[in-house]
């Protein structure tokens, strides 16, 4: 059962949400938030796999509740997927270097939500194939600090090649196909490069190749 927490100050978009949610097979919403404090602490108390929140909120708002909640360690399981009106807003940047797992806008399709809850709690990352490349791109350039040579040292050739593949918006499924190798074994090569990188989730690693200069935007064509 994915279990889902929703954080948004709009009781209406909440409830639509919800009875969306709540229809669905092996989803349940466990809570509500209605700011961002609010969803640290339903965050804490819960244990969600995955949270749905919104950006702008009053008391603490979605950025500020998003850092804090990847900054607990005791909540490492738990995946956020931040809810934003337009697919590049500005806050969704920072909001994802800030440990986020993804991004939805609010006029997502039904049948598209569902999809990414389940994607999010399989521990994928939700960067929408149409903007992934302009997204992760814009980190690279706002990159506030040189990238580290050695910060890729730890990875196998086969690592590098497979968070590079990452980091162009792959999925494990065609990563797989891409170096014939099952999606099990794709998936322990990410997997594995996480835990060497110390990522949070795929999302920052998909960050980190860019970062580190593994990845460029328009590397490689879809």
């Amino acid at each position: 059962m994915i279990r889902v927490l929703l954080a948004d100050d709009q009781a209406l978009v909440r409830a639509g949400f919800h009875a969306l949610l709540s229809a669905q097979e092996g989803i349940e919403v466990v809570g509500e938030a209605a700011d961002g404090r609010e969803a640290v602490e339903l965050a804490r108390e819960l244990r969600p796999e995955v949270i749905l929140m919104d950006i702008r909120m009053p008391v603490l708002d979605g950025l500020a509740a998003t850092r804090e909640i990847a900054g607990d360690r005791r909540l490492d399981s738990v995946r956020i997927v931040i809810l934003t009106t337009f697919e590049l807003d500005e806050y969704v940047f920072e909001a994802i270097r800030s440990g986020a797992a993804g991004f939805l806008v609010k006029d997502t399709k039904p049948a598209q939500l569902i999809e990414a809850v389940r994607v999010v709690a399989d521990g994928e990352a939700l960067l929408s194939p149409s903007v992934t490349r302009r997204l992760i791109g814009e980190f690279a350039a706002r990159a506030k600090e040189p990238p580290s040579s050695t910060t890729l040292e730890e990875l196998t050739d086969r690592e590098r090649e497979v968070m590079a593949l990452a980091g162009a918006g792959l999925s494990n499924e065609q990563i797989a196909s891409k170096l014939v190798v099952s999606v099990a074994t794709a998936k322990t090569h990410v997997s594995r490069a996480m835990v060497k990188l110390g990522a949070r989730d795929r999302a920052q690693l998909v960050v980190l190749a860019y970062e580190t200069g593994l990845v460029r935007p328009g590397w490689l064509e879809p």
